[in-house]
């Protein structure tokens, strides 16, 4: 016989109240691994074992939950039992409703202390003077490329990247008004901008194009003028009240950015192999023919499989590049670190920039 809506409604109370008393007696046992930790001197968070619980679950999970909902919903158990022992301070490119806010979140969970900045050189800097525990910074876009600023303070700076995290990005526009109708000018970051180039040359053709520091912050400002539009995420439109006059306008539908999770090796090591490890490094090579391609010959010869390559001058004026590389596995892999090393004796410049766990 089928259960009715009140002898539904009164088992889902019944598993929410032992679902709690789980979660609490979860929390119970976090709080005892902090005490352990608080007394070893070891850190709070740990991105791989983090990595390795969710990938255990979801590979456990009997359905009907999917794999993405089974890691959001873990992802925010770890982060209120992590606040338990020690909140986690995270600056990202604010003002609030930014999609650097929404990939810290995706990342971390909603239990952290948030450091909103109006730059990514504010980022790495609140990061590095210990303003923050930790920095979201974007590194690429799939439509766009790489975030060059981004890379040129990685090359730059102390820090190092502990993880990453992939953002399906939707831009909407914004304004006042529920139309596109007197639009004079649209106000986002340049690379959203770019993302949605295509749509607004068809529909807002004649409306200025202006960039700012931030899509929330173009959101912000278009609060305040009724002729202006943002190109912004839904989360910045409920943030500072405006419409969605246009919905999901970027040019590609699987439009993805992808971000790094940066701090200093004193605040979190380089984190233990997951299983699925990715190693972000920069080098340069002496300008001779034939040096990049000798660059790429361990990787080969050990098998280690080589995810993205990319070059930006050194800016020493005599037309010399530094490659941007990631490869997958993690320098405890006996055949990783023979590559490494094997590279590394053919550079004029290598720095590891961060090892850590790939995203999904």
């Amino acid at each position: 016989m089928a259960r009715d809506l009140s002898q539904l409604r009164v088992e889902i109370d019944t598993v929410d109240r032992e679902l709690l008393k789980l979660l609490n007696q979860r929390a119970t046992l976090a709080n005892e691994v902090g005490d352990i930790k608080r007394a070893e001197g070891s850190t709070v968070f740990r991105p791989e074992r983090e990595a390795q619980v969710i990938n255990g679950l979801q590979q456990a999970n009997p359905g009907p939950l999917k794999g993405q909902n089974v890691a959001t919903i873990w992802r925010e158990i770890m982060s209120a039992c992590r606040a338990l022992e020690a909140p986690q301070r995270v600056a990202y490119l604010g003002p609030a409703g930014t999609f650097s806010e929404q990939a810290a979140v995706q990342f971390f969970g909603s239990s952290i202390e948030h450091v909103p900045c109006v730059s990514l050189d504010e980022v790495f800097q609140a990061a590095t003077a210990g303003t923050a525990d930790f920095g979201v910074v974007p590194v690429e876009n799939n439509s766009e490329g790489v975030v060059t600023r981004s890379l040129d303070l990685l090359l730059q700076s102390p820090l190092h990247i502990i993880g990453e995290t992939s953002l399906l990005v939707r831009h909407h526009l914004l304004r006042r008004a529920a139309t596109i109708d007197g639009v004079e000018a649209v106000l986002a970051h340049p690379q959203a901008l770019a993302q949605c180039q295509n749509w607004l040359n068809k529909h807002l053709p004649d409306a200025e194009r202006r960039a700012v520091a931030s899509n929330a912050e173009g959101a912000r400002l278009a609060g305040e003028h009724p002729d202006w539009a943002a190109i912004a995420s839904e989360r910045a439109g409920s943030a500072f009240g405006l419409h969605i006059a246009a919905h999901a306008i970027q040019d590609d539908p699987f439009n993805r950015t992808r971000f790094a999770v940066i701090c200093l090796p004193q605040v979190l090591e380089a984190p233990q192999a997951s299983g699925r490890d990715c190693v972000s490094l920069v080098v340069s090579v002496p300008n001779r023919p034939g040096a990049v391609h000798d660059i790429l010959v361990p990787l080969k010869q050990h098998g280690v499989s080589m995810t993205r390559f990319e070059s930006r001058p050194a800016r020493s004026g005599q037309w010399e590049y530094y490659f941007f590389i990631d490869v997958e596995g993690h320098p405890s892999q006996p055949h990783v670190a023979a590559a490494l090393a094997d590279l590394r004796s053919l550079c004029a410049f290598y720095k590891v920039l961060g090892t850590y766990p790939v995203a999904d």
